[in-house]
């Protein structure tokens, strides 16, 4: 999915690279405001204002969304008059809609002959940050979470996991 960004518009790859790297919901990436980016050379965070249930959250970008990002935003400026705060825009310098978004996932996906939603991206996210070894409670902070029985689900075994997990038995007689 990241290699079919490399050929995408500034703005497509924005989108993929910053739905796989922070678990944002849909509805929360197309509500965010070019405010709510806040990046410098070494460190990012993203305002989450609107997520579900109306929980705020801030979520630390890493290099790859930031450079993205930044390429994104370069572009937009030109696009875009001084009355639009949506970080993300179509042609004509208006706000993205889910459903917009939605298909730039979508397109994005067959060129990398996949089949992904949005979602998908956010599961990856937060499967890849659980099976990564970090704190539960600090994944379901970072996605949003309210309850942690709803990030557990992401860490529960896959049938990879198991196989691997008998082939790795060994006893001794």
């Amino acid at each position: 999915m990241l290699r079919a960004t490399e050929d995408a518009k500034p703005r497509d790859r924005a989108i993929v690279v910053l739905l796989l790297y922070t678990a944002l919901r849909l509805t929360e990436l197309v509500t965010l405001d070019v405010g709510d980016a806040r990046m410098s050379a070494r460190k990012g965070m993203l305002v989450v204002r609107s997520g579900k249930g109306d929980l705020y959250r801030e979520v630390p970008l890493n290099r790859p969304v930031r450079e993205a990002l930044e390429a994104w935003l370069q572009i937009r400026s030109a696009r875009v008059g001084g009355d639009e705060p949506a970080l993300f825009v179509g042609p004509r310098g208006r706000r993205l809609s889910a459903r917009a978004v939605d298909l730039v996932i979508r397109n994005t996906a067959r060129r990398a002959g996949l089949a992904l939603s949005a979602h998908v991206l956010r599961h990856t996210c937060v499967t890849n940050l659980v099976r990564g070894g970090n704190d539960i409670v600090l994944v379901a902070e970072l996605a949003g979470h309210r309850r942690l029985e709803t990030t557990r689900r992401y860490s529960l075994p896959s049938a990879a996991d198991r196989q691997a997990a008998m082939d790795r038995l060994e006893i001794e007689p």
